[in-house]
């Protein structure tokens, strides 16, 4: 596959990174690689483990996407870095498409032997016309899609601007889908929209696509701001006038929850998980677990959403467990870091107010086993696309506010303005104590 070679990419500190597009930072360049359905083979992951090692500072974070960035890309090695990466086949069939390329599948997606629908050549398809459609390219970089077939290993909490979600079995499956928002898990959770056949799943991205592009302002960068001006009900009016089959109702539908953490250790006998600290991974630590997708794998990886690692196919899954330990990968979801998520903090970006990724270290060895917690630097919440559900807001350096899931924004304020130690020893104690703080 032949890559047109980019000119050097002009620096936009707001705008998303993006392979062909460097943005600056404090602890220098981010270069954001984004992985058709989060997989890479093990020649790919050895050239960015080179390529981050050379023109950048090693350090290679996991995204909440199912993506990889290079972090401390050195000043005027931009295009060296963007070369190696094209190389490797990293980049999409033409430089418009590498925004766009933003659809969420299940690192076992093809895999799972419970899934309702292999969803394997639906993604491919989507994919495609996602790069091969040159007005999509307009999409912004954040625009984002699911396709779920029913795996038992799901994100399910991310919003996406556009989800679809199978709802049966064999090729007369159906497949539910909402805007702006999350397949339906519980009572209470907005509803899927309507629903198509199989078959009429690629039909029903695009005529979305191209309604939306039609409709949205420059301003109107995703689907929820759409909504803000045009109900669902117009839309779905809009929608069915593009399509050759009635949209089908969908009734009570609900999408069965997945497995709790299931992308930590062996899965099915045969698939083998393991996070990074804080979604965080040396060049090294890379590259060794290329090595071992070729040694112990059928010599490929996948990113998964919980900024983590997946080699699937293993022979010995034992051992590829044990290999990830010993790289410092955690592979259980009781180890201390299993469950903690945090974004760069002031150490790498002038928005943080505390060194998140630091604190989170200390705030391991404080928490009870069990803890969900996500450190932010600032209200933006990048490390996480979904509310925690009890989530450290950083107030200054070492100092944050303390919320619980529930309501709006991060959830019900616990507590304003604590430091780790108290942190710890708030969520230590039984819930029962806790009272907000108002």
């Amino acid at each position: 596959m032949k890559h047109a070679q980019p000119t050097a990419p002009s620096v936009r500190p707001s705008a998303c990174p993006g392979l062909l597009r460097i943005v600056q930072a404090k602890d220098g360049g981010i270069c954001r690689i984004k992985l058709p359905c989060g997989r890479l083979d093990s020649h790919q992951a050895r050239a960015i483990a080179a390529a981050a090692t050379q023109h950048a500072s090693g350090v290679i974070e996991a995204t909440n996407r199912s993506n990889l960035q290079i972090r401390g890309v050195k000043a005027d090695a931009e295009q060296a870095l963007i070369d190696a990466l094209l190389a490797a086949r990293l980049g999409a069939d033409s430089p418009g498409a590498d925004d766009v390329r933003n659809l969420m599948v299940s690192p076992l997606a093809g895999l799972d032997p419970s899934a309702l629908v292999d969803i394997s050549p639906l993604a491919a398809r989507i994919l495609a016309l996602l790069q091969d459609k040159a007005h999509f390219h307009a999409l912004s970089p954040k625009f984002a899609l699911l396709l779920d077939g029913g795996e038992s290993m799901a994100m399910l909490e991310h919003p996406h601007d556009l989800w679809v979600s199978a709802m049966g079995t064999g090729d007369h499956a159906q497949f539910a889908f909402g805007l702006a928002g999350c397949p339906p898990q519980s009572t209470g959770d907005v509803p899927a929209l309507a629903a198509v056949p199989r078959a009429q799943v690629p039909a029903l991205v695009e005529a979305l696509l191209d309604l939306f592009l039609e409709l949205a302002t420059p301003e109107q960068t995703r689907m929820r701001h759409l909504l803000a001006e045009h109900p669902e009900g117009d839309l779905l009016l809009r929608l069915q006038q593009r399509l050759d089959v009635p949209l089908l109702p969908v009734g009570d539908w609900h999408r069965p929850a997945p497995q709790p953490f299931a992308h930590l250790g062996i899965h099915d006998g045969r698939h083998v998980g393991g996070a990074p600290a804080l979604g965080r991974l040396d060049a090294t630590q890379l590259k060794a677990l290329a090595d071992l997708a070729d040694s112990l794998g059928d010599g490929n990886l996948r990113l998964t959403p919980w900024q983590s690692v997946l080699l699937p196919n293993a022979r010995d899954p034992e051992a590829v467990q044990q290999a990830m330990h010993d790289l410092g990968l955690a592979t259980n979801a009781n180890a201390p870091l299993a469950r903690l998520v945090a974004c760069t903090g002031s150490a790498g970006c002038a928005r943080g107010l505390a060194d998140t990724k630091s604190d989170a270290l200390a705030l391991a060895a404080l928490l009870p086993p069990g803890a969900v917690v996500h450190l932010s630097g600032c209200p933006r919440s990048c490390a996480s696309a979904h509310v925690a559900p009890f989530t450290l807001l950083a107030t200054g350096p070492g100092q944050y506010d303390l919320y619980q899931r529930g309501g709006v924004g991060f959830g019900r304020l616990l507590a304003r303005d604590i430091s780790l130690k108290e942190a710890g020893e708030r969520l230590a104690s039984p819930p029962d104590t806790w009272s907000s703080t108002q």
